[in-house]
Formats: C-alpha cells, sequence, structure tokens
C-alpha cells in the first residue's frame, strides 16, 4: 500500500512538538517512528485530511477555489501550538481549536475548512494514518535485519556450536544454523506486519456514528457524488479500500 504523506519532514525533533515522549522512544525508536507519534505529525496530518476534503469537493462541484485550496496547502506545517492550546481552553474541544487556527491562518480558504466534516474524520483516520505510516518503518527495517543475519548465516555454515535443551548442553549445531532459526521468525514477522499494514482500511468521510448526513445535505442528496467523495478522499489518503460501516465505537476485531 503506497503512503501519500511523507514519513518525517526536515523538522528537529529536539522540538517538543515533532516528538513523541515516552520513555521507551529514547531507548528504542529512531528518529522517524519518534516524528510519527508527534504532535506535528498528527495535526499536520489533520490539516492534510482537511486538504484532501476540500479537493474532493471541489472536484464534484463545490464552490472552492484553486487559491483557497493553495492558502491551505502552504500552511500545512506551520501549526501555532500555543495559539491551539488557547483555543482549546476556549472550546473546549481539540479539532475545533485547530479548525480555528488554521482558519486564522487561511482566512480565504476558512469557510471550507471541515466543510461537512466531524471530529472523527481527523481523528480516526489520522490514527489509521499514523499506524501505516510506522508500519512503513518498521518493514525496511526488519527486511535489512534479514539481510544481514542471511551474510552471517552463510558465513557461519560450518562453524560449530552446542546444542542447548532441558537447560543443559545437547547435539552440536552450527552457528549458520541458529542463525537460520532466527530468520525464519523475522520472516514470519515480516509476513505479519505487511499483512497488518495491507489490512488497514480508511474510515473515510463517515461521520462520529458512522452517517454521511451531512455531506448527504451537501451535495443536495445526491448519493453518487457521496460515495465518489468518500473514494476520492480515501485514494488520497494511499488507502485502497475504506470502511463500509463505522460508528462510535472502536473495532474490536
Amino acid at each position: 500500500m503506497a503512503s501519500s504523506t511523507p514519513l518525517h519532514h526536515a523538522v528537529s525533533c529536539d522540538d517538543v512538538y515533532s516528538s513523541y515522549q515516552t520513555p521507551l522512544s529514547a531507548r528504542y525508536a529512531g528518529p522517524e517512528m519518534v516524528y510519527n507519534f508527534s504532535d506535528r505529525k498528527k495535526f499536520s496530518t489533520w490539516r492534510r485530511l482537511w486538504l484532501y476534503l476540500a479537493k474532493s469537493q471541489q472536484k464534484l462541484g463545490v464552490n472552492i477555489s484553486n487559491e483557497q485550496l493553495e492558502e491551505m496547502e502552504n500552511h500545512l506545517m506551520d501549526i501555532d501550538f500555543k495559539a491551539a492550546a488557547n483555543e482549546e481552553k476556549k472550546t473546549r474541544h481539540d479539532v475545533m481549536a485547530h479548525v480555528h487556527v488554521f482558519a486564522q491562518q487561511c482566512p480565504k480558504a476558512a469557510p471550507i475548512i471541515h466543510l461537512g466534516a466531524t471530529s472523527c474524520y481527523v481523528g480516526d483516520n489520522t490514527d489509521l494514518i499514523v499506524l501505516r505510516d510506522g508500519f512503513n518503518i518498521l518493514l525496511p527495517k526488519v527486511a535489512r535485519c534479514v539481510n544481514c543475519l542471511s551474510k552471517f548465516a552463510d558465513t557461519h555454515r560450518n562453524l560449530p556450536t552446542l546444542g542447548f535443551t532441558h537447560l543443559q548442553p545437547a547435539q552440536l549445531t552450527t552457528v549458520g544454523k541458529r542463525a537460520c532459526l532466527w530468520i525464519q521468525d523475522l520472516l514470519m514477522d515480516l509476513r505479519n506486519l505487511e499483512r497488518a499494514r495491507d489490512d488497514l482500511r480508511f474510515r473515510g468521510v463517515k461521520g462520529t456514528t458512522g452517517t454521511q448526513a451531512s455531506f448527504m445535505q451537501l451535495f443536495d442528496g445526491d448519493e453518487q457524488k457521496v460515495k465518489q467523495l468518500d473514494k476520492y478522499v480515501t485514494e488520497l489518503a494511499g488507502f485502497k479500500s475504506a470502511y463500509v460501516i463505522c460508528g462510535d465505537r472502536k473495532s474490536v476485531v
């Protein structure tokens, strides 16, 4: 599954908003993964999703100008986190706080930002994008590990070592054979990671309880346009398919 969003930008992870804060990140995560779960990635993805929505709505006949789209595109990354925090104190709503701050930066596009959408549009879809991009960071790392271990196994294919069973030494084996066991496990991990990534589906343009009533109203009851909107946004986000049915509860499958 192709990724349509960059895995990381030329942003210093010394910036608190560009790093996911956890003890685990300092020990085990690389800069790309830390950025992937950061606030900057999260909220810039919200903005990118609003842009995808507006582009798709324009394509289907909503009165949205290229100038409005360009204005949004020019402000995807310059997020004023302090202003958003102040807005959230007023609105007591994280999504609306960021809508207001984005609108202040894009006054021409302000009327069409988040048009017809609910919080789940940016919240749930961003979670899915972050998961997919996380898989895309991990997969080549696992593949490189398999490649390195393959060379190691070949180099040491004739080097004997003691096996071990029931907490005591056993028959001889080779270092290369033992490394092949690790490779086998990693290949199964690689397959499972690829399958989990490829099985991800987009939420698409559906409301919190899964309805598309607001978009039906936007398109004057034209159901085909609503379906096309869902399809266009899903494709722009780099997903092959979207969930047919959504609700206000996460899937437990």
